[in-house]
């Protein structure tokens, strides 16, 4: 299990530049996990896939998700976490190497080369096939949201070190719902599985005793349930919709975060 994560300050040569300018990287304490779930929570761009993509890549795993074995390098993928996994410790009481990592807005691209590797025309002809402990048939000829739950159900359950990057995005809440049990089921029923998850979702936050750190407000800092940002969003407007709306709709147009989400409200 993942016990401890470490910014070694010596080790950043710039801090004026991306991933260090951010507020919440800067400022990275030591992190430790004393749950087998927990979840990184904020608003965008304050860090928090940032993270989860340096622990996936110092973990072994390739840039645009899979496991250890299976690693896409086959697109141009961004470096700019590359310092940020240099100066990162991990702290392990026991590490199986075992996991995987999903990360939603590169997940298409994972399933294509899972089905380059089993294209006799491209493999090299060594080992067994890859598709049968991924359901049998392409990612590809699933909905996005069945895509996701399939690897879900043949990924993740087992031991392991699980990371996954806003895995709503292709979940509906039902199926949220549903992921919360495989959750569920994979910690009860295998000791060494650990899930770090990014994530915007109530629902999914709502995971009885998970660990929830915010990446708001500029530090990196462990909160409740009940004080995350997209619960008190979410619990205000269906509790009181038509004056919600309102008050947002009565706001400057200008884009950007409303002030209602703001200052306590959110």
């Amino acid at each position: 299990m993942l016990k401890k994560i470490t910014l070694l300050r010596e080790r950043v040569e710039d801090w004026s530049v991306y991933p260090f300018s951010v507020p919440t990287i800067a400022s990275l304490p030591e992190v430790s996990f004393h749950s087998r779930i927990a979840f990184f929570a904020g608003e965008n761009g304050t860090g928090k896939s940032t993270l989860l993509e340096a622990i996936a890549a110092h973990y072994g795993f390739g840039p645009e998700g899979g496991n250890r074995s299976i690693r896409n390098d086959s697109t141009e993928h961004n470096h700019s976490t590359d310092a940020l996994v240099r100066a990162l410790r991990l702290s392990f009481d026991k590490r199986t190497g075992g996991g995987f990592f999903l990360r939603a807005e590169t997940f298409f691209n994972t399933a294509t080369h899972i089905d380059r590797l089993d294209d006799p025309l491209e493999h090299d002809g060594f080992g067994p096939p890859i598709l049968p402990s991924y359901g049998g048939q392409s990612l590809h000829t699933r909905s996005h949201g069945e895509t996701f739950f399939t690897l879900l159900e043949h990924k993740f359950q087992r031991n392991g070190l699980f990371l996954l990057d806003e895995p709503e995005a292709a979940l509906s809440p039902q199926r949220q719902l549903s992921f919360l049990i495989l959750i569920h089921d994979t910690l009860r029923r295998y000791k060494d599985a650990q899930f770090l998850i990014s994530t915007h979702s109530p629902v999914l936050l709502g995971y009885p005793g998970a660990q929830i750190f915010s990446f708001d407000d500029g530090h990196l800092h462990e909160i409740d349930y009940e004080d995350t940002a997209p619960l008190q969003i979410v619990r205000r407007f269906v509790n009181d919709r038509d004056s919600f709306v309102q008050e947002l709709f009565e706001e400057s147009p200008t884009f950007g975060t409303p002030s209602l989400f703001k200052d306590g409200h959110d």
